[in-house]
């Protein structure tokens, strides 16, 4: 699994979402943008991402991400 294609999967699975991968290996940086968090408590946000993520973690294709999740609001205030 390469970046290109984690963000590929994570635009696929988490529609309406703006995503940022990086890394290389099994490790991997992940930021994902989109109203689908508005509301949510950080756990469920987590909870969200990684199950997009899980059967390729479960393989090994993956073995470490750190996500990162905002609401365009909280993004924009970010930046």
């Amino acid at each position: 699994m390469n970046p290109e294609g984690i963000e590929q999967l994570l635009r696929t699975e988490l529609a309406n979402c703006e995503v940022q991968v990086a890394g290389s290996g099994s490790h991997y940086d992940i930021v994902v943008i989109g109203e689908v968090f508005q509301d949510l408590r950080p756990v469920k946000k987590q909870q969200i991402v990684y199950a997009v993520l899980a059967e390729y973690i479960a393989s090994g294709a993956i073995h470490a991400v750190n996500i990162k999740t905002y609401t365009p609001g909280e993004w924009a205030a970010k930046v």
